[in-house]
């Protein structure tokens, strides 16, 4: 999943990029609308997490030009106003869902899965191929009855490759949906993910790469 937070209070803004990090969702982070704009208009992605009140483009506007945009992405506003006249403004404005500051991480964490299950078709919360069973909730993996312990990045490759379903996925595909924009587009770092993978997931390989196009993960 990728994930964009715009919230002009740094330190929350950071906390919150970086705890989502460790559960392998890709995200960048913006402190004002004008740049939270700019990467909408060039990132896909899933989920925005949007304070209401930032400086520059004012939230408001920024959700309705995201929804006015169209695609799948949804928006998750936060606001330091709990009342509900504020809630009501804000979903009015088409946002997707609505949290008031403080909040717990717990929350805002499930609250960004369950839009992130909206934004693209519905799978079920275990993948299974080529003998490998990805459990979304528990965030864990096996092969064959054995538990893979992987890191959050190689957990987000496998997640993008299983969501494919066979199909082969390039590496800019690949670079897009499991890294954030800090990625540098000519590094290795997918090829050194899914070398990894493979030796992590053990024999016979599970990953193939199909030369000049990605990679897929072979038959069911």
């Amino acid at each position: 999943m990728r994930v964009l937070v715009v919230e002009d209070e740094r330190l929350l803004a950071d906390t919150i990029a970086e705890g989502l990090r460790r559960l392998s969702m890709a995200v960048d982070v913006c402190y004002d609308g004008d740049a939270a704009l700019e990467r909408v208009g060039v990132h896909g992605y899933d989920v925005v997490v949007l304070d209401r009140d930032i400086p520059g483009v004012h939230g408001d506007d920024v959700c309705r030009e995201v929804i006015a945009a169209g695609g799948e992405v949804k928006v998750l506003m936060l606001t330091a106003a709990g009342d509900v006249t504020e809630r009501v403004a804000g979903l009015s404005l088409g946002a997707d869902d609505y949290l008031t500051k403080p909040f717990a991480f717990a929350e805002l964490v499930a609250r960004i899965q369950a839009l992130g299950r909206r934004a693209r078709p519905a799978l079920p919360p275990v993948l299974e191929r080529a003998g490998v069973l990805l459990d979304l909730p528990r965030h864990q993996v096996s092969r064959d009855g054995r538990h893979v312990p992987l890191s959050p990045k190689e957990f987000a490759v496998l997640e993008v490759l299983m969501r494919a379903e066979g199909a082969t996925v390039s590496a800019e595909d690949l670079l897009e949906k499991a890294w954030d924009e800090h990625a540098d587009p000519f590094t290795n770092a997918v090829r050194v993910a899914v070398m990894t993978l493979r030796r992590k997931l053990g024999e016979p390989p599970v990953i193939e790469t199909v030369p000049g196009a990605g990679y897929r993960i072979g038959p069911p």
